[in-house]
């Protein structure tokens, strides 16, 4: 690759790991969106959904949306709000509340939004919600979803889901809010159909972009171009909910991958997990700046509440977790009172220390909500689905990499033994801790800004495009400094005149941070990620540390 294409060698390095033939490695680093996105009408019920969504809009009839309380939800929301905002019409948001109602739509809140509503679209949910469709007298309903499907569908005009189990799956990657994105761009081929024209949707790209990494979606094919285009788009600073987010969260650089799936998705997701559950949507779709800035005020509170909430039950979790035995299929923790805004984020700590699929239960009473992560290779919502079916959950479903569930506490035991087995089956268990995978060797010298930006453009990187990891060995340390109370800051050089910047987040953790802050002049071999640190103006490289090996 590298004789036929004259690219560097580490990018040569990092696009072989992604399985880029030499041929089409110049075209993989500038990904077009017009070439790379499927016809939405590959997907079932595409053109019925949208025929029916621009029906609503021509007849000035009230249309409702109901959605998911993450951020996947909130931004497909926000969507067809602005969407519809931009052609002249209004819509009603309803997004359930955690705890008192639950995931997806409830047979109370359907019937409630039919009486007031000729049309309910259902985003990031409704799937699964046969009885509740149902309830929703007097109303179209349509679904706009990604979780997995059923045997069966609720009766409703349109489900387009690319999970469904009558698709094929090929479009399984999309998030939620992709699928949306997709309807709106065949609601767009109708209109042009008809001498009409539609709103810009490039311009809400960077909903998408913001939803497929909070979501964890993989960013393979159409959405890497989505993600990459959507990060421009943000870039512009247009959209008042996150130009506000944005500064509350102090971002002072360009936006990429690490700020909506650390910075932006948590004080988004806040409003759902801990607070009112339609903040996050609110915000998403507000064109008020002073609006905008009160919501992320106050996402911003409840973030930092949420993550005191979440320290206290990660710990216990842990524990339990530990007790039990890290080694098994399955690793699980149950608690009373456990937040279930927090139980997510918590089974996600969990599964990263064993590297085994992970599910943690708060209960109240004598039923408790848990959530799961998985590991790559085992389809945890798959055997959710079946216990499910089996009668050990009240409910339970998700997609591969994450589900939700309800489970009564004289089922736990036997559902958690049940759930080990069949993953068990898919291989869960069977390795030890993660491996640490590495694209190339570099020397610190070789690792320059210029270098750091050709690697970007083999991004964005996130769920199954990780970030390219480096070796570099046999350096000395300048200095060592703590920060805060747990990180270590670094300066590198490898005795040759070469050097860098290196950063270890949670060093002292382990066992890590006490030896290398004491190296007595040892020399270490480094891996980790390289980023470029911008700070007064000025640009360089820094190694974010992975792990550390005596040299």
């Amino acid at each position: 690759m590298r004789q036929q294409t004259d690219l560097p060698q580490a990018v040569c390095q990092v696009l072989a790991r992604r399985g880029v033939p030499a041929i089409e490695a110049r075209g993989f680093l500038d990904p077009k969106l017009k070439e790379l996105l499927p016809d939405p009408r590959k997907l079932k019920d595409m053109e019925i959904a949208a025929a029916r969504f621009l029906a609503a809009v021509a007849g000035r009839q009230r249309i409702a949306v109901f959605a998911d309380y993450d951020v996947d939800g909130g931004s497909s929301a926000a969507l067809l709000i602005c969407w519809l905002r931009e052609m002249g019409q209004t819509a009603t948001l309803y997004v359930p509340d955690r705890i008192d109602e639950g995931y997806g739509p409830n047979e109370v809140a359907m019937a409630d939004l039919a009486r007031g509503h000729d049309l309910i679209v259902c985003v990031d949910c409704g799937t699964l919600s046969h009885g509740p469709i149902a309830a929703a007298k007097g109303a179209d309903v349509i679904v706009l979803d990604h979780h997995l499907g059923a045997e069966t569908l609720p009766e409703c005009v349109a489900v387009v889901n690319p999970n469904r189990q009558d698709e094929s799956g090929d479009l399984g990657y999309f998030c939620a809010a992709g699928v949306v994105f997709l309807m709106l761009v065949e609601a767009g081929r109708q209109l042009r159909a008809r001498g009409q024209r539609g709103p810009d949707l490039m311009a809400m790209l960077d909903l998408v972009a913001l939803a497929t990494v909070a979501d964890v979606a993989p960013l393979i094919e159409a959405n890497r171009a989505l993600v990459r285009q959507g990060l421009k788009v943000m870039a512009q600073r247009q959209r008042p909910g996150l130009v506000a987010l944005a500064d509350i969260a102090r971002m002072d650089a360009m936006p990429n991958t690490y700020h909506l799936g650390f910075l932006l998705g948590p004080r988004v997701n806040a409003g759902g997990r801990i607070g009112q559950a339609d903040l996050g949507a609110r915000l998403l779709s507000t064109d008020s700046m002073s609006e905008a800035q009160a919501l992320a005020e106050r996402l911003d509170l409840l973030n930092t509440e949420r993550r005191e909430i979440e320290a206290a039950v990660r710990a216990a979790a842990l524990d339990q977790a530990e007790t039990r035995g890290l080694e098994a299929p399955l690793v699980w923790a149950a608690g009373e009172g456990w937040h279930p805004g927090v139980v997510g984020i918590v089974a996600s700590r969990l599964k990263e220390s064993a590297n085994r699929p992970a599910i943690v239960i708060g209960f109240d009473g004598d039923e408790g909500k848990g959530s799961g992560r998985s590991v790559a290779g085992v389809d945890l919502g798959a055997s959710i689905q079946r216990l499910a079916a089996e009668g050990l959950l009240v409910k339970g479903g998700g997609h591969k990499m994450a589900a939700g569930l309800t489970v009564l506490r004289d089922r736990l035991e036997p559902a958690m033994e049940r759930l080990s087995e069949l993953l068990a089956k898919q291989g869960a268990g069977q390795g030890g801790p993660a491996d640490l995978r590495l694209d190339g060797v570099l020397m610190p010298g070789a690792a320059t800004v210029e270098l750091l930006e050709q690697i970007e453009l083999a991004g964005p990187y996130g769920a199954s495009a990780p970030a390219p990891r480096f070796a570099l060995p046999d350096l000395q340390i300048r200095f060592a400094k703590r920060v805060g109370a747990s990180h270590l800051k670094l300066s590198l050089a490898d005795g040759m005149g070469g050097g860098l910047d290196a950063i270890l987040f949670g060093a002292f953790d382990g066992e890590i941070g006490p030896i290398l802050e004491n190296h007595g002049g040892a020399r270490f071999h480094f891996a980790g990620r390289l980023e470029i640190n911008s700070w007064g103006g000025r640009q360089s490289v820094q190694l974010r540390v992975d792990d550390v090996a005596r040299a």
